[in-house]
């Protein structure tokens, strides 16, 4: 049994929302413990990893409050509502998402993405490997699905 089997697609989007801003003020605590704990200091980071650094964080800072911008406008609109759920719904691409990893390479995406902001901030030798990780395995992921939907 799922989850959210009993809830109606309005709360699901709802929680959606209230998670998002949830990873948003983990994200700010993040900031702030980085700049006590004298991480991101320009003098040790190569222009890379600053560059890197910078997109994972605020990239990710943006897409976040796009998301919670769209899910805002979803809910204001049954007509993009039931779009939306329609298009959660297909087949196709519930198939596509679980050839191609599913949920556990995408969180492992998540936690990649985490550990090469980390390591960018405190460890050079280790950001070049988690990001080379990160990178592998968005090609991975990029591959079997395109694979898989040609195959289809």
């Amino acid at each position: 049994m799922r989850m959210f089997d009993g809830v109606s697609y309005v709360q699901r989007v709802r929680w959606r929302i209230r998670g998002l801003w949830l990873v948003v003020l983990g994200m700010l605590i993040y900031m702030v413990v980085v700049g006590e704990t004298g991480g991101g200091d320009s003098r040790t980071m190569t222009q890379l990893a600053q560059t890197v650094s910078r997109l994972i964080f605020f990239g990710g800072l943006i897409y976040i409050l796009v998301q919670i911008h769209r899910y805002k406008k979803l809910l204001s609109s049954p007509a993009l509502l039931r779009g939306q759920r329609m298009l959660e719904q297909d087949e196709r691409r519930m198939w596509l998402h679980d050839k191609s990893g599913g949920i556990v390479v995408d969180l492992l995406l998540v936690v990649l993405l985490f550990s090469t902001l980390t390591a960018a901030l405190y460890h050079q030798v280790l950001f070049f490997f988690s990001l080379f990780l990160l990178l592998l395995t968005v090609i991975l992921k990029g591959a079997v699905w395109l694979v898989c939907d040609r195959m289809g």
